[in-house]
């Protein structure tokens, strides 16, 4: 009998559930922490819809009497993740690099910001991830970007055109 994600409960059925950006099978007690993920087939394509679990069965119900998925509810509900930038993998590298391109220390850098020296050290070591704040200061700063899909390396991951990456994409297979 599988298991509930969040709460271990043994269920014969769960629920796909995106819980703070992370799908996870969940019973119908936990179910309701986060949205419901639906996969509806229309012909060769699969789409996934998003809705919360108060809203499930009325928006299930409306687009089976309106003829499928193309009914009023086929927009998926924005998620607050959605519109969250991912703070890139080498920022420590692309904050050293950009600041001794500029000739500036780790204290020069840190006057300029208005911030202490040993956040810098912090960053440039990899430590912490900067606030939005510091991140826009030192984008700004230094004329960098420190999120993902500001480098060209972004395009090696995109898949030429593929809007999913899966692990396929990314895994070495070793014969």
């Amino acid at each position: 009998m599988p298991q509930c994600e969040m709460c271990g409960a043994e269920k014969p059925s769960l629920t796909t559930t995106k819980v703070e950006g992370a799908e996870l099978e969940l019973c119908g007690n936990c179910k309701g922490f986060g949205t419901e993920v639906r996969t509806e087939s229309s012909g060769s394509a699969a789409s996934t819809k998003y809705s919360t679990s108060s809203s499930s069965s009325s928006s299930s119900s409306s687009s089976r009497s309106s003829g499928g998925p193309s009914g009023g509810s086929s927009r998926r509900r924005r998620d607050m993740f959605d519109d969250m930038e991912e703070v890139a993998a080498d920022y420590d590298a692309r904050i050293r690099n950009a600041r001794e391109s500029k000739g500036l220390s780790q204290e020069d850098l840190a006057k300029q910001l208005n911030e202490k020296a040993s956040l810098i050290r912090k960053l440039e070591r990899g430590d912490i991830l900067p606030s939005d704040d510091v991140q826009r200061k030192l984008e700004r700063k230094l004329d960098i970007s420190l999120t993902e899909g500001g480098d060209a390396d972004e395009a090696e991951w995109s898949g030429g055109g593929s809007t999913t990456t899966t692990l396929g994409d990314v895994v070495k297979r070793k014969d």
